[in-house]
């Protein structure tokens, strides 16, 4: 736990519950609660999108996490055509899922949404063509905006943003370079440079790198368990990152 002035984060992606996953995180659950004050989650929570796995995710939180929890949705988690549901079942173990919204803690703002694809710098993708093209990269300026209306409501001196896909291209390098373009978006980035955020966490890239930064120079971290189990195998699958107040 976090002494003084800081407020101290546990942070993870991709946990993927699937059918068989019940008990699978509970102990990285609870050593998490153990040394933090705030546990993250950046999407993938479930691995199809089905209610079954997001209750064993939510029985597993219930029994093992005694500080707040944030998170957002990732892909899998609309596999299954039912992200609300998901949602509805994750809120009722006590998690704040952010899509859009923002949420306070201790003078530390928290803002998350899930984020799409659409690529990086000067190859990103424009609405330019045929009607489903635009249709994508409409859906990848849809959840920067969310981002940025969320940010707008925070009054807090510092900020924290949850993400699933990633607001750069550097947190991916690892990834094919053929799937660059559906692992994030620039346009995530707009909106962390824009107020200044602290730091930004998000997940999806198993085979990316720990730690990047914005154009501004604000850290960006993935979290995806792969990518922690690979470059800290001596450590437990989650980041520690303390936001001071």
């Amino acid at each position: 736990m976090s002494e003084g002035n800081g407020l101290r984060l546990a942070v993870m992606s991709d946990t993927h519950y699937g059918r068989h996953a019940t008990g699978s995180l509970r102990e990285v659950f609870a050593k998490a609660s153990d040394e933090a004050d705030v546990l993250l989650l950046c999407g993938d929570l479930t691995d199809y999108g089905l209610v079954e796995e997001a209750e064993m995710l939510a029985e597993d939180l219930r029994t093992s996490v005694k500080i707040p929890v944030l998170a957002v949705l990732g892909n899998h988690d609309f596999e299954s055509g039912t992200p609300k549901l998901v949602r509805e079942v994750v809120e009722k173990a006590g998690v704040i899922v952010l899509d859009g919204e923002c949420h306070e803690i201790d003078g530390i703002g928290f803002a998350g949404v899930s984020g799409f694809g659409g690529g990086f710098g000067a190859t990103m993708l424009n609405a330019w063509g045929e009607p489903l093209i635009k249709q994508f990269v409409q859906e990848a300026v849809n959840e920067s905006l969310k981002l940025e209306q969320a940010l707008a409501k925070l009054r807090t001196e510092r900020t924290v943003v949850l993400l699933h896909y990633s607001p750069i291209r550097q947190t991916i390098e690892g990834e094919p370079l053929e799937i660059y373009p559906f692992m994030g978006s620039s346009r995530l980035e707009v909106p962390l440079n824009q107020y200044k955020v602290q730091v930004a966490f998000h997940g999806h890239a198993h085979r990316g790198v720990l730690e990047g930064r914005t154009s501004e120079g604000i850290p960006v971290f993935n979290a995806s368990i792969p990518v922690l189990k690979r470059l800290r195998p001596d450590k437990p699958p989650f980041l520690i990152y303390d936001v001071t107040r």
